[in-house]
């Protein structure tokens, strides 16, 4: 079994700004926002209710009437469907994920008054795989998934299966350390030097159980096997997330 954090959402360099924290129940949660989008989409940030969000963001340099790379989708039905291509997807292919592997999604994000932090915020659960190059099923098109509408590459790659997006910003689903900066991982215990690709240098793995993450990349992954503790861990993640919709 493998777990693969999956950097997704606004950041300094894609939308310009972290993804907010909204103010709710148990501190907030956590809004990702999907980054732009070119011709391969045909959802807005308004379509989404994303728009003031996505401006104040922003700065301004994205507004409600921009189109999004709307990815992961996470849908009513307790499913998520996500789409990866080029250089990320040949790395997930060259690690083996497959059916059975989960998806840990992972942004930047900032409460009001805060500094910006890494946090998970959604999961999903591999049950299919879909190359888009034997052909697009019409419910991905129907749900106007962007890897639907544009093929972006070759082995372009639609996984998808049961999968949710967090209603709490708690300090469990927190990557950052407490004083950041938002590279600073404290990191799960289980968590070995050696056991996360990308992250192969020595000094990343840093005393205190601490790991600094590499500044960009989307798809690491940890090829946990049968290992008991790696697994505990998700469930915990996993929980945390379901628990709101109970």
């Amino acid at each position: 079994m493998r777990i693969v954090f999956s950097r997704k959402g606004f950041d300094s360099g894609s939308g310009g700004g972290p993804s907010p924290i909204v103010d709710g129940l148990n501190g907030g949660f956590p809004l990702s926002l999907p980054i732009p989008a070119g011709a391969d989409s045909h959802t807005s940030y308004a379509d989404l209710g994303l728009g003031d969000h996505a401006s104040r963001a922003s700065r301004g340099r994205v507004g409600p009437d921009d189109l999004c790379h709307h990815d992961p989708m996470f849908l009513d039905n307790g499913t998520c469907v996500f789409g990866q291509v080029g250089a990320a997807q040949t790395h997930l292919a060259n690690q083996g994920v497959r059916r059975g592997d989960v998806f840990v999604f992972f942004g930047l994000f900032r409460k009001e008054g805060e500094t910006p932090h890494h946090r998970i915020f959604g999961y999903l659960k591999v049950d299919e795989m879909v190359a888009l190059a034997d052909g697009v099923p019409d419910d991905l098109v129907t749900l106007g998934h962007p890897h639907a509408l544009a093929m972006h590459g070759k082995n372009d790659t639609i996984y998808r299966g049961p999968g949710r997006v967090a209603q709490t910003a708690c300090d469990a689903l927190r990557l950052t350390v407490p004083e950041g900066p938002p590279s600073l991982w404290n990191r799960p215990r289980w968590l070995k030097p050696g056991g996360l690709s990308y992250h192969d240098r020595a000094d990343r793995w840093l005393p205190g159980g601490r790991l600094k993450s590499v500044a960009r990349g989307q798809e690491f992954v940890a090829d946990i096997g049968r290992r008991k503790a790696p697994r505990e861990w998700l469930a915990r993640v996993i929980d945390l997330i379901d628990s709101a919709y109970l």
